[in-house]
């Protein structure tokens, strides 16, 4: 987890800095909206920006655009901070793709609860995807397990997708999470007992 500041006033994206790394969030600054993305585009660990709005090349709300249009980026939780309070300007810095907005000067208390409402959404982001790709795993294996089945007819095993013979428990082991234990079904032990004693 690491936070990108960009922010082209020195003093003001020092004090987030500092205060970001009593909170043990690593922080990366640049100076305008230019800088920032250059930095992105180099460190995929970034998760947290927080961008002033009015900055030199390109602004907060259009790097808050930048960011939502990237497929490597858009997961990031955004914050815009602004001198701007009106519910117009509100409004704009949301609708550009930023999650949340702060006021300058921002009251340290504010900065932390909106930053530690960002930590708990990046938290269920990352949960959700690990979800997700649980799901796809077992939609792939479902899937395979629905295809029809190659079987011998005679000694029942398994054709597999490389084309080898394999007993159907080593089968359906390697295509899902079962195990299996062996026993002798009542009809099989009359069988062999048959065939061990001669009647």
């Amino acid at each position: 987890m690491k936070a990108l500041i960009a922010d082209d006033d020195r003093a003001t994206s020092l004090i987030l800095q500092r205060t970001l790394d009593r909170w043990d969030i690593p922080a990366v600054v640049a100076e305008n909206g230019a800088e920032a993305w250059d930095i992105l585009e180099h460190d995929p660990q970034i998760d947290l920006g927080i961008f002033d709005w009015m900055m030199p090349f390109v602004e907060g709300p259009a790097l808050c655009r930048q960011i939502r249009a990237s497929k490597a980026h858009d997961h990031m939780y955004l914050l815009l901070l602004t001198n701007r309070d009106s519910r117009l300007d509100l409004v704009a810095g949301l609708d550009a793709g930023a999650d949340d907005y702060i006021v300058k000067p921002f009251d340290p208390d504010e900065l932390r609860a909106r930053v530690h409402v960002g930590l708990r959404v990046l938290a269920l982001q990352r949960t959700l995807a690990d979800r997700a790709r649980e799901l796809q795993t077992a939609t792939t294996h479902l899937t395979k397990l629905r295809k029809l089945i190659p079987i011998c007819s005679y000694c029942k095993k398994i054709r597999s997708d490389q084309d080898y013979w394999e007993q159907l428990e080593d089968y359906l082991s390697t295509q899902t999470d079962l195990e299996f234990s062996h026993g002798v079904c009542p009809h099989c032990y009359d069988e062999v007992m048959k065939q061990m004693t001669g009647e």
